[in-house]
């Protein structure tokens, strides 16, 4: 039996996932978590689901207390953590409502915490290993239901992390591209370098919904376009969900 964290956008507590739910807080030492978790049952595995924006979206990128967010993971033992979110493509290939499994992130973050140490103690530093940040055996596992499924997804991908809310201008957006950075969005990579402090196996799977803005024969990303598209898409990240938390 799995102990199973579920990260998302408002409304993934909608989906009907599991049996018995329950609502239950964890209070950490970091103050408050984004929202309470969604507890509940799926085939012989328990399933916690966490609102990263708060239940009506009312949490800033910048503002996600990232730290308490995934203090709690751990203090629910959680064997896996699965996060998911909306992102940009910069590249041609990856489309509207592709799946991206990403295996890298660049942090291009300024005002996140996304280190639980402020301060070592006296002759022990802690620098985490961040050269792999996703769980290899966790995005095996989502790799293989995304194939069973049928979905468009692509296995592997380097995914940058901006501050927001705001999204890039077209100079930011070719820079990136230019960096090797394939998606990108503002969530991922500081809760997955804290989930690896934490010692966390933790993957993402992001949901394209949009070019950003370096592609001239396309408008420019806007929040409606990124709302629309990933309604209409939102079923290939719920269906790999519902398949990975009942047999992983």
């Amino acid at each position: 039996m799995a102990r199973i964290g579920l990260i998302g956008g408002s409304g993934l507590e909608k989906l009907n996932l599991f049996r018995n739910p329950e609502e239950i807080r964890i209070a950490t030492p970091y103050g408050d978590t984004s929202s309470t978790f969604l507890k509940g049952e799926t085939g012989n595995n328990t399933v916690f689901i966490l609102s990263r924006h708060g239940r009506g979206h009312t949490i800033t990128p910048t503002h996600v207390n990232n730290r308490a967010n995934i203090h709690a993971m751990k203090e629910l033992a959680c064997d896996h953590v699965i996060a998911t979110s909306a992102c940009g493509s910069l590249r041609e290939e990856i489309g509207r409502g592709h799946i991206v499994i990403p295996d890298q992130f660049i942090d291009f973050t300024r005002f996140r915490k996304n280190t639980f140490y402020d301060s070592f103690e006296p002759g022990s530093p802690i620098h985490t290993g961040m050269a792999d940040p996703f769980s290899k055996s966790l995005r095996e596992i989502l790799i293989a239901a995304a194939i069973d499924l049928g979905l468009p997804f692509h296995p592997a991908g380097t995914i940058v992390t901006i501050e927001g809310p705001r999204f890039s201008t077209r100079a930011e957006s070719i820079m990136f591209r230019n960096l090797g950075a394939d998606i990108i969005n503002m969530s991922i990579a500081p809760e997955a370098a804290l989930a690896n402090e934490a010692g966390l196996s933790y993957a993402a799977i992001a949901l394209s919904t949009d070019y950003d803005s370096w592609k001239h024969d396309e408008e420019p990303v806007t929040w409606e376009d990124v709302f629309r598209v990933f309604q209409e898409n939102v079923r290939h990240v719920t269906t790999i969900l519902e398949r990975v938390t009942q047999v992983i």
